[in-house]
């Protein structure tokens, strides 16, 4: 949750004109814990192994790119005038299945590490 605090910060630094600045905040509070529940997710499919770096790379790059691209996209689309609403609506199921099914995968992952 830092991001929410150093977004406007950052927008600022890189000219990000004021009026898009809650489209940027309301993009960092759908996709950050989506990003957050993916790399839980991701983690614990290789807790038990060793050297893993590049493969949580390769697992978790396919999942972040839809959840940036749509987040990039909404406020691009903002900017330029555009109706956001289909990206955030993405986003925001998104969340919501993160939420739902993260957890959920993320116990199966380490109990299969475990076991």
């Amino acid at each position: 949750m830092p991001w929410l605090l150093v977004g406007p910060v950052l927008g600022e630094s890189l000219s990000l004109p004021r009026q898009q600045l809650p489209m940027l905040m309301l993009t960092l509070l759908l996709g950050t814990p989506v990003l957050s529940l993916l790399g839980a997710v991701v983690a614990a499919l290789t807790v038990g192994l060793k050297r893993s770096g590049i493969l949580v790379a390769l697992l978790a790059l396919p999942l972040y790119v839809p959840v940036l691209v749509f987040g990039a996209g909404s406020v691009s689309a903002a900017a330029q005038g555009l109706d956001a609403s289909g990206a955030l609506l993405l986003m925001g199921a998104g969340l919501v299945a993160s939420l739902a099914l993260a957890p959920l995968a993320a116990a199966a992952a380490i109990r299969i590490a475990q076991g």
